[in-house]
């Protein structure tokens, strides 16, 4: 093994150069995480925020229906697949009803990734990732109950953001 390697590689400078600019090559034409600054980094934690604060926290529900697409699908480790009415049915009867005892989720800021995706070289989606926790709240103090990670597809439709899949999984209960 050590002499194919040094026939390929000891004072070989023209095969060094080549790995070195195909490396370079396939770096500067893949994809990766956006930046936290991003406009697209930047919309999509907005969009997190309109699903999680506005509609899972505050019970704003009239927010969730224009940000999820007709073919949207969810995907839970514990509670199954569900379609778009379904979810949408989900968060109204079993998210928000119970004033006394609210379920609250808290996005782990750090966790929070997005990955864009493109089809010659024009903008049609993204991956966004991350890790939440939940919390009771009970006579607005918060008892920590869980955490998971989640994963969104975002597909750009009409200029507009719109939520096609979700994965949800890893669900933990937290440790005392």
């Amino acid at each position: 093994m050590k002499q194919l390697f040094d026939f390929f590689f000891k004072g070989n400078f023209l095969l060094k150069l080549l790995l070195l600019i195909w490396s370079f090559l396939t770096s500067l034409f893949s994809t990766a995480q956006v930046s936290r600054n991003s406009d697209l980094f930047k919309t999509l934690k907005a969009k997190d925020s309109i699903i999680f604060e506005r509609t899972f926290n505050l019970c704003e529900l009239e927010k969730l229906p224009s940000i999820i697409n007709d073919d949207f699908e969810f995907y839970h480790d514990v509670a199954g697949v569900q379609n778009k009415e379904a979810f949408l049915q989900s968060v109204k009867n079993n998210i928000c009803p119970n004033k006394e005892e609210k379920l609250i989720r808290k996005l782990d800021k750090n966790s929070l990734t997005v990955y864009p995706l493109k089809n010659n070289n024009q903008l049609y989606g993204a991956i966004q990732k991350g890790k939440h926790y939940f919390f009771i709240k009970k006579e607005k103090e918060l008892q920590p109950t869980g955490a998971a990670l989640f994963t969104h597809l975002w597909i750009l439709k009409n200029k507009k953001w719109k939520l096609k899949r979700v994965l949800s999984y890893n669900h933990l209960p937290i440790q005392n």
